[in-house]
């Protein structure tokens, strides 16, 4: 049984907690204590029926105050697929938080609220899914029922939507009308909007097909652990560990080690102490190279047809984290996967406007949640892919050298 991974943002009160609560209760994955907890807490609020939001607000300041700061991982399964989302915080100064979710999943479920239609959080949630190389994007216009499930109010933030997400060019978008509160479209088909005739928004996070998202073209092994038990057993045992980003490995596969160079093959691959044919992405496993080569953390083992550019500079679409501000010529640490070197942002080239997706010259530094362009200048060379061409290889993030906060996520733009 495969798995899906997928985030639910969208702004404050547009009811991701409660569909998230939805679709747990409706897919019975909720444990008999939990439900109890969430009775009791539901009676203290002086509420009559069960406050699903409570499934997943599990801060006591998220309780107290109805909203949603840290993401929130929640597990459940049915028949046919297991699930992971990650419920993203709606306010504007946790925006970050929603780049921490959105980094490791499939699929993002952007809730609109039908009231208000496409709102600025809507589209920052959007270009940000779309920047962390999201394919699928389901927008799910909640709380139909405080307007009576009119279709024509659901068509009109459909075609707002796809006016604006145009220029993104994403490749599957899906709109789906619901309740969360009443469970319309979430679980079962609603009775109220016999207009729809699509799917339930679990039948489709159920069907959806994402297997064919992994990249197996460009081949990128990051080296994560030099394996070297030098035990009698295992005397000359020497073995390269990591995940394997993109692509595919077999042995006798002519390599190169990046950024040194250094050309050599594949003696075998290992998954699970078991030597196998092959190997692709996204399987963690073991590399033995032919040679004994010096190999070090975060050194990227790639196929020698289809190398990527090792470079020290390049310009790259940065989504900025952190209170302060970027500083000019500001020297930070570039984490990229397993490899981490320093580096300084050399300028800053302009600013994107979230409301037209335009790019706009200014003298202002990025500042929290803004998203810019920037150049970036390594202290070594580092093998580097365009975000667009590979988006495993090509993202990385800024680490404060001082403070050692996470300050900014990046996607590699252009290689210079």
């Amino acid at each position: 049984m495969d798995i899906l991974r997928f985030i639910t943002a969208g702004s404050v009160d547009d009811g991701k907690s409660t569909l998230i609560g939805r679709l747990l209760f409706d897919t019975k994955s909720i444990l008999d204590d939990q439900m109890e907890a969430i009775q009791k807490a539901s009676k203290q609020k002086g509420e009559d029926e069960i406050d699903l939001a409570l499934l997943t607000d599990g801060l006591r300041a998220e309780r107290e105050q109805g909203i949603t700061i840290d993401v929130a991982y929640k597990y459940f399964n049915t028949a046919r697929r297991k699930f992971i989302n990650a419920d993203a915080p709606g306010h504007i100064q946790y925006t970050r938080n929603m780049i921490t979710g959105a980094s490791n999943s499939q699929l993002a479920v952007i809730l609109v609220d039908a009231r208000n239609g496409v709102i600025e959080q809507t589209r920052r949630h959007t270009f940000l899914a779309y920047l962390l190389g999201l394919k699928h994007v389901v927008v799910a216009i909640n709380k139909m029922d405080l307007l009576n499930y009119d279709e024509a109010a659901f068509q009109k933030i459909v075609e707002d939507y796809k006016a604006f997400a145009k220029p993104l060019e994403i490749q599957d978008m899906t709109f789906i009308p619901v309740s969360a509160l009443n469970g319309d479209n979430v679980v079962e088909a609603s009775q109220n909007m016999p207009w729809y005739q699509g799917k339930t928004l679990l039948k489709h996070l159920e069907e959806v097909e994402v297997q064919a998202d992994e990249n197996l073209d460009e081949s990128r092994f990051q080296v994560q652990y030099v394996i070297r038990p030098q035990s009698e057993e295992y005397h000359d045992y020497r073995g390269y560990a990591g995940k394997v980003l993109s692509g595919i490995y077999k042995s006798g596969d002519e390599v190169q080690v990046l950024p040194s160079g250094i050309a050599t093959k594949i003696k075998e691959v290992e998954v699970a102490q078991q030597k196998v044919a092959e190997v692709f992405a996204p399987m963690s496993v073991v590399l033995h190279l032919e040679d004994d080569i010096d190999v070090s953390r975060g050194d990227l083992i790639v196929k020698t047809e289809d190398a990527p550019a090792t470079t020290q500079e390049f310009k790259a679409t940065l989504c900025w984290l952190d209170e302060k501000a970027l500083k000019p010529r500001g020297k930070y640490m570039l984490v990229q996967n397993s490899q981490v070197v320093p580096a300084v942002v050399k300028s800053q080239l302009n600013k994107i406007n979230i409301q037209t997706l335009e790019e706009v010259e200014t003298d202002e530094m990025l500042k929290m949640n803004d998203i810019g362009t920037v150049e970036i200048k390594l202290a070594s060379p580092l093998a580097l892919d365009t975000f667009a061409h590979n988006n495993k290889s090509g993202r990385f993030i800024l680490i404060d050298a001082q403070s050692n906060n996470t300050v900014g996520a990046g996607m590699v733009k252009e290689v210079l």
